[in-house]
């Protein structure tokens, strides 16, 4: 990709090489820069902040935040 995130470019790409519409789309990142791409591509953006990343970089509208990955499913709602 010719820009990195927090343009939206990477996760754009893998939606239409995949086949699917971005509002389909979940993305699960721990980094601030990841979330603003998800957001940016329109795709549900789940941030993790069980590791180093703070939860505050994380947080913004059109993103769950979480701390323990056994919860990703239930947050997915699979």
């Amino acid at each position: 990709m010719a820009r990195g995130k927090p343009a939206p470019d990477l996760f754009l790409h893998a939606a239409r090489t995949m086949g699917v519409e971005p509002s389909r789309c979940a993305v699960v990142e721990d980094s601030r820069y990841g979330v603003r791409a998800a957001r940016a591509a329109g795709m549900r953006s789940f941030g993790y902040c069980g590791g180093l990343t703070p939860a505050e970089w994380l947080a913004g509208e059109g993103t769950v935040v979480f701390d323990d990955m056994r919860a990703l499913p239930g947050l997915l709602g699979v």
